[in-house]
């Protein structure tokens, strides 16, 4: 098996080793041994790591978007070149499948490309006003980013968050998740292997609540970009508040989906089994509240149940395996709890329901039937292999169940009616919606959230405008 790398800090072009600094043990989620040990950052290396971001925007904004450009298509590419390593590293440390790495290699890879496009359209426009006298709007980088990534993408998580900025002229400090930082890592490398400066972009890791106070106390910060949960990007939006830094928040989900009688059962039953245990459930807008017409419940379940028995569940990088670990010893205790919770208030265990008795971090792909409103997994998102299922009768009663938590990530519908397609698009209260489809993101489409599932885009034109800010210059004659 190839060998893990060896873990640092990135600053300023240096790869930072532990010296005498705290050290974090990497686990590999498939058999809890420990891959590698990462440093984490000390006060030192933070203020370092802000004086390099401070420098290396002054230098960046002044670089000419061809150049900017030039850098994330070479990384682009980069990273195509070194898929099969960087694919199977994030396997070992994250626990997905390989084939679900290599994808997200090249959802990265597509990522850069695009950005790279967007660094020639950041527009404004030219005012009317009379003969002597000019107005214009301009967009300008809005200086260094805080951006915080999460495991569950450790390759397609870091990319988003350092491709925005770089396209947009800003530098960038990024601290991945502990628990996946060789990922991080290898996007970073292909940047600076591709001719991004040194000092544009740093990576660090930490204790994450030093690390996020350090950082955000900062005037040097001029942006926060975070995705991960709820409570902790409402602890993080507090912190940025105090010096009044723009932010972009993609937090957490519930993505309800609604299936009507005239669905095309199969069609819907194929997308969903695949996409509900797709990295084992630790996706931001995997399906998990299935709200299922009267008419078509029992043979939703029955065939849902069905398709559940061929996933096959294992180390992600052995071959067939379609299902890996959850990527901690965190994620089985909370999902247990759970499922506990909902079994107590009348909830039926259709499959699954337990942890696997073996190595690592594993819990059964797992489905509830008839589970009670008030069971904390109809109201609080699971993160894992597990779906909920309840029934409605009318389209008002399934748009009051989709819309009735504080979060509004993503969601998706059933259905073959052409008039009922375009009442569910419109009524779901969501930043994404997904009809007849379980595609709900690409690199040229805005990902973000509404209610409490966050503010602001990534991906898209959208995301490089969030790292950007508005200015009106007015001149008399």
């Amino acid at each position: 098996m190839q060998a893990y790398p060896k873990l640092a800090l990135m600053i300023d072009g240096e790869r930072v080793a532990a010296g005498g600094r705290r050290i974090h043990a990497v686990l590999n989620p498939a058999t809890g041994a420990i891959l590698g040990e990462l440093p984490l950052a000390n006060a030192g290396d933070l203020d370092r790591a802000l004086d390099t971001a401070r420098r290396g925007f002054e230098r960046w904004r002044k670089t000419p978007a061809d150049t900017r450009a030039a850098v994330l298509r070479g990384a682009a590419a980069l990273l195509l070149q070194r898929a099969d390593e960087i694919a199977r590293v994030a396997t070992m440390e994250q626990g997905k499948t390989l084939a679900e790495t290599q994808l997200e290699v090249k959802i990265a890879a597509s990522l850069f490309d695009f950005y790279a496009g967007e660094c020639r359209r950041t527009y404004g426009r030219v005012l009317v006003r009379p003969e002597g006298a000019r107005s214009i709007v301009v967009k300008e980088p809005v200086g260094p980013v805080a951006a915080f990534a999460p495991w569950n993408f450790p390759i397609g998580n870091p990319a988003r968050k350092l491709g925005a900025p770089v396209a947009a002229g800003c530098s960038v400090i990024l601290k991945p998740a502990e628990e996946a930082p060789a990922s991080a890592l290898a996007v970073l490398q292909a940047l600076l292997d591709a001719g991004l400066p040194s000092d544009v972009a740093q990576v660090v890791f930490g204790v994450p609540d030093e690390v996020s106070r350090h950082l955000l106390a900062s005037p040097i910060i001029r942006k926060l970009s975070f995705t991960g949960s709820i409570p902790v990007g409402k602890h993080l939006l507090k912190l940025a508040a105090d010096t009044v830094k723009r932010s972009t928040m993609e937090l957490g989900g519930h993505a309800p989906v609604l299936v009507f009688d005239d669905a095309d059962l199969d069609k819907a039953l194929d997308l969903l089994v695949h996409s509900k245990f797709r990295n084992a459930g630790q996706v931001c807008v995997s399906p998990t509240r299935f709200y299922v017409q009267d008419e078509i419940h029992d043979r939703f379940v029955s065939g849902f149940v069905e398709r559940m028995g061929r996933v096959k569940v294992g180390d992600g990088l052995k071959d067939g395996i379609t299902m890996g670990p959850t990527a901690n010893p965190r994620r089985p205790a909370a999902i247990e709890a759970m499922v506990t919770d909902a079994v107590r208030l009348g909830a039926r265990v259709a499959a699954g329901g337990e942890r696997l008795d073996r190595p690592g971090f594993f819990y059964a792909p797992t489905m509830l039937a008839d589970v009670d409103p008030a069971a904390r997994i109809m109201n609080e998102e699971p993160f894992g292999p597990v779906g909920v299922v309840a029934r409605f009768s009318t389209f008002d009663e399934a748009i009051a169940m989709a819309n009735r938590l504080p979060y509004g990530l993503a969601a998706y519908a059933f259905t073959r009616d052409a008039e009922r397609v375009m009442r569910v698009g419109s009524a779901i209260e969501s930043g994404m919606v997904a009809i007849n489809t379980t595609m709900i993101g690409s690199a040229d489409s805005p990902f973000g959230g509404v209610k409490e599932s966050g503010f602001g885009s990534e991906d898209g034109p959208e995301g490089v405008e969030a790292c950007m800010v508005t200015k009106a210059i007015h001149q008399g004659s």
